[in-house]
Formats: structure tokens, C-alpha cells, sequence
């Protein structure tokens, strides 16, 4: 199985607003996702998805900062932007 393209911000709001049926501008960078009602399983399914492009996002991480923010700073780290 080949890497997807890197993981972007945009990405990874649409596809959180998408799991939440919701509209991708409604979500701010420092909204917590748990209040727009992203449980664990949909968590877990979201990094299941973006690992595809050759992250290692685990969910733990991810629930200790349920923020757009929080999320794509690990990304950063991971593809070496930040």
C-alpha cells in the first residue's frame, strides 16, 4: 500500500466536520471536539485514516488535546514543519 500525500489542516477539518455531519467552517482551530460530539470511536477512526499518510497519530494523544489545534501540531512534529 503506497503513503497518501502528506495531511494538511484543511484535511483534517473536513474530515472532522464530515464524521460530525457537520460544516467544515463551524469547526475553529481551538474548539474542543468532544463538545461538537466526537467520541472515542470516531477519534480512534480518524487517526486510523490519517496514519494512511505515514503518521504515527495514537489515540491517546489525540484525546489529551481534542482541539484542531492540539492535532495538527502533533502532525507538525511528525512531518517535520514545526
Amino acid at each position: 500500500m503506497s503513503k497518501q500525500a502528506p495531511l494538511t489542516l484543511e484535511r483534517m477539518r473536513s474530515d472532522i466536520a464530515a464524521i460530525l455531519g457537520e460544516s467544515p467552517d463551524e469547526l475553529y482551530n481551538d474548539d474542543n471536539l468532544l463538545d461538537w460530539g466526537l467520541d472515542s470511536m470516531r477519534i480512534f477512526n480518524l487517526s486510523v485514516e490519517w496514519n494512511k499518510t505515514g503518521l504515527e497519530l495514537r489515540f491517546a494523544d489525540l484525546a489529551e488535546t481534542p482541539t484542531l489545534d492540539g492535532w495538527w501540531q502533533q502532525v507538525q512534529r511528525q512531518q517535520g514543519g514545526a
